[in-house]
């Protein structure tokens, strides 16, 4: 075991436990906080590959801007503590089988790939590249995504505000 192995598992321990704590909370902020344990999971498991620019991304946007905007959302409107409904045994059981068949397809896919035996040449600096590649040949999608998420932001605010005015 070396301590590449060790920071794996912590990371990916780090990646799975916040999405499936995500999944089994009551509280909506608790939610939010786990999700970003799982985003910082995911951001160190980047780091494990040597991609450092979708590293910093990971923890720049979605642990830090996306989990923030989640949680201000959720301060900012009103949560209604409302009773759970009981779960019907068939939903489970379908959702456990339709997991396990998406699970044996993903397998068999993994299993059955013929992977490279040698790794990809990323460069000397492959943020450089990157970003190079991000501000000539996909500057117009780039910025789009951008106007795309100021949208999102003010139809948020807006349903907000009214949420509040009722």
């Amino acid at each position: 075991m070396t301590g590449e192995y060790i920071a794996f598992f912590i990371f990916a321990l780090m990646a799975i436990s916040g999405a499936v704590l995500m999944l089994n909370l009551d509280r909506v902020i608790h939610m939010v906080l786990s999700i970003g344990l799982s985003f910082i999971g995911v951001a160190g498991l980047f780091v494990l590959l040597k991609a450092e620019f979708l590293a910093f991304v990971q923890i720049l946007i979605y642990a830090g801007a996306i989990t923030i905007m989640m949680a201000l959302g959720t301060m900012m409107t009103s949560q209604h503590k409302e009773d759970k409904k009981l779960k019907r045994k068939g939903h489970t059981i379908f959702a456990i089988l339709g997991a396990t068949i998406i699970g044996l397809i993903l397998l068999n896919g993994i299993r059955t790939t013929s992977w490279p035996n040698e790794a990809a040449n990323l460069g000397e600096d492959n943020v450089i590249e990157i970003g190079m590649a991000m501000f000539t040949k996909h500057v117009i999608p780039f910025e789009l995504a951008s106007l795309l998420l100021l949208v999102a932001l003010m139809g948020a605010i807006v349903l907000a505000k009214k949420e509040s005015d009722k």
